[in-house]
C-alpha cells in the first residue's frame, strides 16, 4: 500500500496509535467471550492495521502497549510470552507488507498468509506456551480447544482486516498522517 515512508513519530500518528491501542483494549477486554484458555475477541485487528499503516516498529509497539494496558486494566499479571505474541500480531504483517504487490488478488492472498502465519505463531505457539508454561494449563487438555479457535477466528481476522486494510479507511489515515511536504500516500 505505502511505499518507502519512513515511520515518522509525529503527534498525528501518535494519535492513531493511541486510537488503535484504546480499540484494542476495549475489544479483548471488554468486547470478549472469555473461555478461560479461550478467548474469542477481534482486537489483534487493531494490532495489525497499525502495523500494516505504520510500519513493524509501531505494530510491535501497539501491541506489547495495548497487552500490558490490558493487563494491568483488568489486573492480569503479564505474561511475557503472551506479550511476545501481541507484539507478533503487529509485527509479521508488516514485515510481509512489501509483498502485497500485483493484482488484487495476490496483495489479499498475501495478506492473508500473513496474518495466518502471524496466528499460528501468536496463538498456537506462543499464547499456548504462555498458558502451559507460565499458568500451568496442561498443554494436551487445551490444544484441541485451542486449534479450533485457531481455526474459527483466523479466517475472521482475514477478512476483517482485508475490508478494513483494502478500504477508504487506508487512505483516510495515510493522507491524515502524511506531512504536507507533498508526499502522498499511495494506497
Amino acid at each position: 500500500m505505502q511505499k518507502n515512508k519512513k515511520m515518522t513519530w509525529d503527534t498525528r500518528t501518535l494519535v492513531f496509535l493511541g486510537l488503535l491501542v484504546a480499540m484494542h483494549i476495549v475489544l479483548v477486554r471488554l468486547v470478549v467471550i472469555d473461555l478461560g484458555s479461550y478467548r474469542i475477541t477481534i482486537g489483534s485487528v487493531c494490532t495489525i492495521l497499525a502495523g500494516l499503516w505504520f510500519g513493524p516498529v509501531a505494530g510491535g509497539v501497539s501491541g506489547l502497549i495495548s497487552d500490558v494496558l490490558g493487563c494491568i486494566l483488568k489486573g492480569y499479571a503479564i505474561n511475557p510470552l503472551i506479550t511476545v505474541a501481541a507484539i507478533l500480531w503487529g509485527v509479521i504483517p508488516a514485515l510481509m507488507r512489501p509483498l502485497m504487490t500485483g493484482s488484487k488478488v495476490k496483495k489479499t492472498g498475501m495478506l492473508w498468509l500473513s496474518v495466518v502465519v502471524t496466528s499460528i505463531l501468536a496463538t498456537l505457539v506462543f499464547t499456548t506456551a504462555g498458558l502451559v508454561l507460565l499458568l500451568g494449563y496442561n498443554f494436551y487438555a487445551i490444544m484441541p480447544g485451542r486449534i479450533v479457535q485457531w481455526a474459527i477466528m483466523t479466517p475472521i481476522y482475514c477478512v476483517l482486516t482485508s475490508v478494513l486494510y483494502y478500504s477508504p479507511l487506508t487512505n483516510m489515515v495515510l493522507n491524515a498522517t502524511t506531512r504536507k511536504e507533498g508526499r502522498a500516500a499511495n494506497a
